[in-house]
């Protein structure tokens, strides 16, 4: 497996240009791939070895709307943090287009980070689990925050709300607005 690698590396980094600003394809005589395609910040050396893909992937392949997201929603010290109890709205590509929910559960792991939103749609309980670093994700909206500060709702004690599939009219209550 690593010797694949290294030669698809190394055909990347030999390959004979046939114009100025192509290269040809290693896979395929007749595609040609543009040089701007390559990322500048690519280390071959490194790469050849096994060594930082994993953290180059993590930088350069997240969009920054969706870094933006990473660094303040599911930060542990950003003040406007996602937290359990919150109503959020997410925009997705696909149907349902918008589904806004309460956040149940919130799970941090880079660019894996997910967020699980609970609603009640037609009297049955309805959850949708979202990745932040899918390409289907278009917005997430915070619509009413569980601070715990005035005007805000109230903030829960618990990590994860999955109690909250056993009683709706918490959930309802929640989302509504009202303490209980």
């Amino acid at each position: 497996m690593n010797r694949i690698f290294g030669r698809t590396l190394r055909s990347f980094s030999t390959t004979t240009l046939r114009s100025s600003e192509t290269t040809a394809y290693p896979f395929a005589k007749d595609a040609v791939i543009s040089q701007s395609s390559l990322p500048e910040s690519l280390n071959l050396g490194a790469l050849r070895r096994g060594r930082g893909l994993i953290e180059y992937v993590r930088k350069e392949l997240v969009p920054p709307e969706k870094k933006q997201w990473l660094e303040t929603l599911f930060s542990r010290n950003h003040p406007d943090r996602l937290l359990p109890g919150s109503v959020v709205s997410v925009v997705l590509n696909h149907a349902p287009s918008t589904f806004t929910g309460v956040l149940i559960s919130l799970r941090r792991r880079g660019v894996d980070s997910s967020i699980v939103l609970r609603n009640v749609v037609q009297r049955i309980g309805t959850e949708l689990q979202v990745f932040v670093g899918s390409p289907h994700l278009k917005e997430i909206k915070v619509i009413q925050r569980a601070s715990g500060k005035k005007g805000e709702g109230k903030r829960m004690r618990r990590a994860k709300l999955f109690y909250l599939r056993d009683s709706p009219e918490k959930m309802s209550a929640i989302s509504v607005g009202k303490r209980r």
